[in-house]
C-alpha cells in the first residue's frame, strides 16, 4: 500500500491523482492542498514529502521502540544536549532527543536490550530525574521548587535584618549598638556574621542548586548561558565575603548572593507555571493510545499488546472501543466515529474492504479488521507530530540563552580584564578584586531575566480578564506578525454538534422517531432525541426557540401539550433492532402514533432512504427533493417511516456559529483560510463568503499539519480550531488559538484558549498580543540601557558592590513597576 505524498497516510486503491499535480494522495483534500500550494515560494517539496512520510532524522529503526519521558531538572536549553549525551552512552538506547521547552525526552531504544520500565533509571543522573509523565510526578516537581523557595525565603528573612539594622548603617558610619553587648570581643562581633555566612550558604547551595547545576552543565557542554553568569556572580560575592570575614572585615556582600538567587528562583518558578499546559499535551495524547488489542486466533481470541501486532493479524473491535491500529475491515458493518482524527461530526459507515484508521471509535456494531502493513496507528503518528512540533518551538528563554553566548563571555572577560588592569596600576589586591566583583554583580542579568516574564505576566492577567487563557508566552511575539489566519470549520466556525436543522414532511413524526432513537448510541440518535425534546418544549428543530415552522410549512409545536399520550417519553417501544450502517427500527404502540393513516404493525424505521424503502415503503417526491438538497450541502438526511410510507426527513448537520461572518470580516488585513476534514459539499457557505481567500476541504489531520507548515512558509500563520484532530495543526502553526469548548488536547496544543467559546474574542487575542509585545520591548530596552550605563561605571571603579547591588535591585524594580501597569493602558 502506497502513502499519501502530502500527509503520509495510506492511499486507497487506486490512489487519488491528477495529471498536473505530482504525487499520489489519500483523498481529494490532500490533492487540492498540494495543487494550491505547489507554487509557494521557497518550498522544498522533497523535504516536505520526506517529513510527511516519516523519513529522515525522525525515523525509528524497525527493531526499535520509542517512548516519551518527563525530565525534571532541565534548567536551560544547554541541558538538552547534556541529557541526550547522558542517555545515548547507555547500551540499548539508540537516540535521545531532549526538549527544554517541554521538559520531555523522546527516547528510541532496543526492546531486546532494555525494558521500557528501566528507561527512567537509565536516563537519571547528574541532578536530572527521568520519569513517566503523570500528575503525581508533575506535582512532585512543582512541590520541590516551591520547597526551595520557601526555605530560601525563610533563610533570607534571617539574613536581611542584620544588614538593614547593623551592616548597612555601619558601612556609612552609623553605629546602631545592636552588638553592644560584647562589641569588643571578636567572638561577639564575628559569630553573628559567621551565622549570616552559613545561612547565606543555605540559600546559595540549596535554593540556588538548579542555577549552579545549570552553570555546571553549560561548562560541560561548552555553551555559556545566563545561569553561568548568575552563578559566578552569586558564588563570587559569597566567596569574597567569606574571605573578607576570615580576614577580619565586616564589609560583606552576602546580601548580594541572597538577592540574586531569590530573584532568579522566583523567575524559574513563574516560568515553570507558564509552560505546564504545553508539557501536559503529549501526556494526554499518548494516554489516548490503545495499549492492548483483541486478536482473533484459531482457538478464539486473545488480548495482546499493540506493539506485538503484525501485518495480517485479525482484530476484534467491539462497540465503544477504539481501533488499535490502521487496517482493513474483514467482517461486519458499523458506524465509526472519526471525529478524533478528521473533525467530521458525522460518523462514517465502514464495510468489508474499507480502510479504518487507528484511534477512531466503533460506535454501534462489532468489526473484525486486518492489521495494515505497518501495524501503526494514525493516533501514534499524531503524537509524534506533536512531539516534533512542540520540542522545536523555542521558548522565551532561548532568546536569553542566545544572548548569553555573547554577553556572558564578554562580562567575564571584562571583569578579569578590569581586575588585572587595577592590579597592574598598583591597586591593592582586595580593592582590585572588589572592582571585578562589582562588574559581575552590576551586570547580573536580573532585570534582563525579568523583562519578558513580568511583561508576560501582566499580559496573562489582562488576558484572563477578557476570558483568554495564554498557554505559551511566545504568543506575544508571534501573534502581531501573523499574515495568514487559518480557521478550522467543524467546531470552530460551526458548533461541532449534530443537530436537526430542518424537518420536511410530517413534523409530528419526530416524536415516535425520538422514542426509537432513545435506544440507540449513534450520534445522529442524540440529535433526533434532542429535536423531539425541543418540539415538546416549543422550540424549533435547531433549538433556537419558539414554535416556528418547518421549511415545508409544517408546525413544530409540541405534541398535544399536557397530554401524556403525546409525550414521546411514554411511547411504548419494543422489538428494537439495529441495522448497522443504515439506522434503527422498533415497534411503537399504534394508538399513540400521530399521522392521518392508521399504523398496521406499529414499526417505526429511522435511517437511510434505502432502509426505509426496504422496510416501510416508497419515499414521496417532495421528500426525495429534500434528501437531494441535504446531500448537496454536505448534510445527512435521516428518513422517518411507518404505516406503509415515509413520513418525514430530518436534516441533520452542523450549525454555523452566530458570529462567524463578522469575525472573518475583522481579519480583512490578513489572508483568511478555512481548513476542514468535511467534504467539498459541506463548505459551500464559507467558500462563498468574500472575506475567505482559500478553502481546503477533505483534509485529514496529517494533511492539516502539512498545510499549515506550507502556509507558514508564505508568512507567519495562525490556526484557530477546537478538536483533537486540530491539535497537531494548532501546534504546527506559529500561533495556535483554541476555543474553550474544544477537547483538552486541542486547548493544550494551543498558544491561547478562548474560554468563552466566543469567536469574537479571537480578534481580542491579536490586540492583546500587540500591546503585550510593546510592554516586553519597553522592559528589554530599559534592561539593556541599564547594563550599558552601569557596567562602564563599575569597570572604572566609580561604584562598589553595595551600590551595584542597589543599582541591580533598582533596575529590577523599574521593570516590575512598568510591568505591573495594565496592558490595556497601551490600547488607550
Amino acid at each position: 500500500m502506497s502513502s499519501c505524498s502530502l500527509c503520509g497516510l495510506p492511499t486507497p486503491e487506486p490512489p487519488v491523482t491528477a495529471g498536473d499535480v505530482e504525487g499520489q494522495f489519500c483523498c481529494q483534500g490532500c490533492l487540492e492542498v498540494s495543487e494550491t500550494l505547489e507554487t509557494v515560494a521557497d518550498v522544498d517539496r522533497d523535504r516536505v514529502v520526506d517529513r510527511a512520510e516519516g523519513t529522515g532524522e525522525r525515523t525509528v529503526p524497525d527493531e526499535a521502540a520509542e517512548t516519551f519521558l518527563a525530565i525534571d531538572g532541565m534548567h536551560c536549553s544547554t541541558c538538552e544536549g547534556f541529557v541526550s549525551l547522558l542517555g545515548e552512552r547507555e547500551r540499548g538506547i539508540l537516540a535521545v532527543e531532549a526538549s527544554y521547552a517541554t521538559d520531555t525526552a523522546r527516547v528510541v531504544y532496543d526492546p531486546e536490550l532494555l525494558e521500557e520500565g528501566d528507561l527512567p533509571e537509565t536516563l537519571s543522573g547528574y541532578g536530572y530525574e527521568a520519569r513517566f509523565r503523570d500528575d503525581e510526578g508533575d506535582h512532585r516537581a512543582d512541590e520541590e521548587l516551591v520547597q526551595r523557595l520557601l526555605v530560601g525565603g525563610f533563610l533570607a528573612m534571617l539574613v536581611m535584618p542584620w544588614y538593614l539594622f547593623y551592616l548597612y548603617p555601619s558601612y556609612v558610619g552609623i553605629e546602631t549598638g545592636i552588638l553592644s553587648v560584647d562589641a569588643t570581643s571578636p567572638v561577639g562581633t564575628y559569630l553573628p556574621l559567621t551565622m549570616i555566612g552559613l545561612l547565606t550558604g543555605g540559600v546559595l547551595f540549596y535554593t540556588g542548586h538548579p542555577v549552579l547545576r545549570g552553570a555546571y552543565v553549560s561548562l560541560r557542554v561548552r555553551q555559556p548561558n545566563m545561569d553561568l553568569l548568575i552563578a559566578i556572580a552569586a558564588v563570587s560575592a559569597y566567596a569574597y565575603s567569606t574571605v573578607a570575614l576570615l580576614m577580619g572585615s565586616t564589609h560583606l556582600y552576602y546580601d548580594v548572593t541572597v538577592a540574586v538567587i531569590m530573584v532568579v528562583t522566583l523567575g524559574s518558578y513563574y516560568e515553570r507555571r507558564i509552560k505546564r499546559r504545553a508539557t501536559d499535551l503529549l501526556a494526554d495524547v499518548t494516554a489516548t493510545r490503545v495499549r492492548d488489542a483483541t486478536r482473533r486466533t484459531a482457538d478464539g481470541t486473545e488480548t495482546v499488546p499493540v506493539d506485538r501486532l503484525a501485518a495480517g493479524d485479525e482484530l476484534l473491535v467491539k462497540p465503544g472501543e477504539r481501533i488499535p491500529v490502521d487496517g482493513t475491515v474483514l467482517e461486519g458493518t458499523a458506524a465509526v466515529d472519526e471525529s478524533l482524527l478528521t473533525g467530521e461530526s458525522l460518523p462514517v459507515t465502514k464495510r468489508p474492504g474499507e480502510r479504518v484508521v487507528g484511534g477512531t471509535i466503533v460506535t454501534d456494531s462489532a468489526l473484525v479488521l486486518e492489521v495494515g502493513e505497518d501495524a501503526e496507528s494514525t493516533l501514534d503518528r499524531i503524537a509524534t507530530l506533536m512531539w516534533e512540533i512542540q520540542s522545536s518551538t523555542p521558548g522565551v528563554q532561548r532568546l536569553a540563552d542566545r544572548l548569553a553566548t555573547v554577553f556572558v563571555p564578554l562580562v567575564l572577560t571584562l571583569a578579569v580584564g578590569v581586575t588585572a588592569w587595577r592590579l597592574a596600576t598598583g591597586t591593592a589586591v582586595g580593592e582590585a578584586v572588589l572592582t571585578g566583583l562589582t562588574v559581575l554583580v552590576v551586570s547580573c542579568p536580573c532585570a534582563m531575566g525579568l523583562a519578558t516574564p513580568l511583561a508576560v505576566a501582566s499580559g496573562l492577567r489582562d488576558a484572563l480578564e477578557r476570558g483568554i487563557v495564554v498557554a505559551n508566552a511566545t504568543l506575544f511575539e508571534s501573534a502581531p506578525a501573523v499574515e495568514t489566519v487559518v480557521f478550522d470549520k467543524t467546531g470552530t466556525l460551526t458548533t461541532g454538534e449534530m443537530t436537526v436543522l430542518e424537518i420536511h414532511g410530517e413534523t409530528d413524526a419526530i416524536g415516535p422517531a425520538a422514542a426509537v432513537e432513545r435506544r440507540s448510541e449513534h450520534p445522529v440518535a442524540d440529535a433526533i432525541v434532542a429535536a423531539g425534546d425541543a418540539q415538546r418544549g416549543g422550540q424549533t428543530a435547531d433549538g433556537t426557540g419558539g414554535p416556528g415552522v418547518a421549511p415545508d410549512g409544517g408546525s413544530l409545536e409540541s405534541l398535544a401539550a399536557g397530554d401524556d399520550s403525546a409525550d414521546e417519553r411514554t411511547l411504548p417501544v419494543t422489538d428494537f433492532e439495529r441495522h448497522p450502517g443504515e439506522g434503527v427500527s422498533a415497534r411503537v404502540d399504534g394508538t399513540t402514533l400521530p399521522g392521518p393513516e392508521p399504523d398496521d404493525d406499529g414499526r417505526v424505521v429511522v435511517g437511510t432512504p434505502a432502509l426505509v424503502e426496504r422496510l416501510v415503503g416508497p419515499i414521496p417526491a417532495e421528500l426525495e427533493a429534500a434528501i437531494d438538497d441535504a446531500r448537496e450541502t454536505g448534510r445527512l438526511a435521516t428518513v422517518i417511516g411507518y404505516g406503509g410510507r415515509a413520513r418525514a426527513v430530518a436534516v441533520v448537520g452542523d450549525r454555523t456559529r452566530a458570529a462567524w461572518q463578522p469575525v472573518l470580516e475583522s481579519f480583512t488585513d490578513r489572508t483568511v483560510v478555512v481548513l476542514t476534514g468535511d467534504d467539498e459539499s459541506a463548505t459551500a457557505t464559507v467558500r462563498d463568503h468574500p472575506a475567505v481567500d482559500r478553502v481546503f476541504a477533505g483534509v485529514p489531520p496529517d494533511g492539516k499539519v502539512e498545510t499549515v507548515r506550507r502556509l507558514s512558509r508564505e508568512g507567519v500563520t495562525a490556526m484557530v480550531g477546537d478538536g483533537t484532530n486540530d491539535a497537531p495543526a494548532l501546534a504546527a502553526a506559529d500561533v495556535g488559538i483554541a476555543l474553550g469548548n474544544g477537547t483538552a488536547r486541542a486547548t493544550d496544543a494551543a498558544d491561547a484558549v478562548v474560554t468563552s467559546s466566543d469567536l469574537r474574542d479571537v480578534r481580542s487575542v491579536f490586540d492583546l498580543a500587540s500591546a503585550t509585545r510593546r510592554r516586553i520591548r519597553e522592559n528589554v530596552c530599559w534592561a539593556l540601557l541599564y547594563n550599558a550605563v552601569a557596567i562602564p561605571l563599575a569597570a572604572v571603579g566609580l561604584i562598589n558592590p553595595l551600590f551595584a547591588a542597589v543599582a541591580m535591585a533598582t533596575s529590577s524594580a523599574i521593570v516590575v513597576v512598568n510591568s505591573s501597569r495594565s496592558i490595556l493602558e497601551d490600547d488607550r
